[in-house]
């Protein structure tokens, strides 16, 4: 969402294309990269299909915005099973910059004033620090899904603003799956050391999913148990680039040695 210098755009095309001069798989620079070429948290199929079945348990028709999308990425994937899915994006240089034509379904507007109607469910995936549209976000809709980069992106909690949580889950952030693919395929170390680090893992992004009308919250949790039942049996319905997730240590239902919880990676843990 905020605003980025030309000079700093210029200089993060120049750097991606000399990473690619050098990389070792076409899907690493979705996690090198993740403001050109993927999104600040890491996702797999199952987060789109888990969003699509909150969205589609609401409405039939669902209203869904992405806030701060970006160019996209998450947003396209979206639009797959919910075509009517749209987006805002504060900054529009990102586009012109580099002459990037801008989706009809992405639209140029600050969050703060430009969600001018009524949604059936807003995925917040980014909030900048020092960002804080939660109240323009909470008024229009009963259903928020947000994610938050521990340590990095603040204020995407929504539960003084009318809102309880009704589940999460946790998933590796872009920094946690960069460390991995920066120590496995671009840095020269022994074994022992890359075993040593591989144990230190994180995995740094929540999943949170939000309802201010306890009959919906009930709908939604219904649909989010099918689907965790649905999904288990359907494991190869995947995108390419999850394969870089697994090589990382960060599989489905994995459980890393450094977080203090129990919790699985992608277990959904329901609140309430």
């Amino acid at each position: 969402m905020v605003s980025h210098s030309i000079e700093d755009l210029l200089k993060a095309r120049m750097s991606l294309q000399q990473f690619r001069r050098h990389s070792a798989s076409p899907y690493h620079e979705r996690y090198s990269f993740p403001f050109l070429r993927g999104t600040y948290f890491a996702y797999r199929k199952i987060d789109v299909l888990r969003l699509v079945s909150i969205a589609k348990a609401v409405s039939n028709n669902p209203r869904y915005l992405d806030v701060g999308c970006g160019y996209g990425d998450f947003l396209k994937k979206i639009r797959e099973f919910i075509p009517c899915a749209i987006g805002i994006e504060k900054d529009a240089s990102i586009f012109y910059i580099f002459n990037i034509p801008k989706p009809d379904f992405i639209k140029i507007a600050d969050a703060h004033w430009g969600i001018e109607q009524k949604c059936d469910i807003i995925f917040v995936g980014w909030m900048d620090p020092g960002e804080d549209f939660r109240d323009a976000v909470a008024a229009k809709t009963n259903v928020i899904v947000t994610t938050l980069d521990q340590g990095i992106s603040m204020a995407a909690e929504f539960d003084a603003h009318g809102f309880e949580m009704i589940a999460s889950w946790r998933t590796p952030s872009w920094e946690d799956v960069n460390t991995e693919i920066m120590n496995r395929y671009y840095t020269k170390m022994s074994n022992s050391v890359l075993q040593t680090l591989y144990k230190i893992r994180g995995a740094h992004n929540l999943w949170y999913v939000y309802s201010n009308k306890p009959k919906i919250s009930e709908t939604i949790k219904s649909a989010l148990v099918q689907r965790v039942e649905e999904e288990k049996k359907l494991l190869n319905e995947r995108y390419d680039f999850e394969d870089v997730l697994d090589e990382c240590g960060f599989r489905y239902l994995e459980r890393l040695e450094s977080l203090a919880d129990e919790q699985c990676l992608w277990d959904i843990q329901f609140i309430h």
